[in-house]
């Protein structure tokens, strides 16, 4: 294996694991409520489709729904498994399973779960996402399912704006 071969793995290994983080970084970012770390991730032009929630054609976009979601649904648990990563050169393309726990300030506690199909772009040596999308495989309310420890806790005034919605 010559110079070039093991600079050309070293580069796909570093891709690789820059790659996962930015797939992390979405789940924190929504999950803490976090604008600076979720307008890190994207290039000004990227895109982000969530059938159901919204869409956003660009990074100012992107942050303006994040806003939105975090007023409906001020607790997010996103949960990220088996991303499938394919790099070539300076873009990338992949897929990874979300599992999120949502409270939903009108339709109370939900799980939505689904695959995200992203594409990935290095521009002056920076991965970020250029855009993604997601495909919905099922969003279930859980009717009557309240948080009994932990330190999150709902405020009553949530939960009972969540009853009524459920009762109605």
């Amino acid at each position: 294996m010559n110079i070039e071969q093991l600079t050309a793995r070293l580069d796909a290994l570093e891709s690789r694991v820059v790659i996962e983080s930015l797939i992390s970084a979405y789940a924190n970012a929504f999950d803490r409520i976090d604008a600076s770390l979720l307008s890190g991730i994207w290039h000004e032009d990227s895109t982000l489709d969530l059938p159901g929630f919204g869409q956003a054609g660009s990074r100012d976009e992107i942050l303006a729904m994040a806003q939105n979601s975090w007023r409906q649904m001020p607790h997010m648990h996103h949960w990220m498994a088996n991303p499938l990563i394919e790099i070539g050169g300076d873009s990338a393309v992949g897929t990874v399973a979300a599992d999120c726990l949502f409270h939903d300030i009108e339709k109370g506690p939900v799980q939505v779960s689904g695959l995200y199909h992203d594409r990935f772009e290095r521009r002056d040596g920076r991965w970020a996402f250029l855009s993604r999308r997601f495909e919905l495989h099922f969003l279930t309310p859980l009717k009557d399912w309240v948080p009994v420890g932990g330190e999150e806790k709902y405020a009553s005034g949530e939960r009972q704006s969540v009853d009524k919605s459920l009762n109605s």
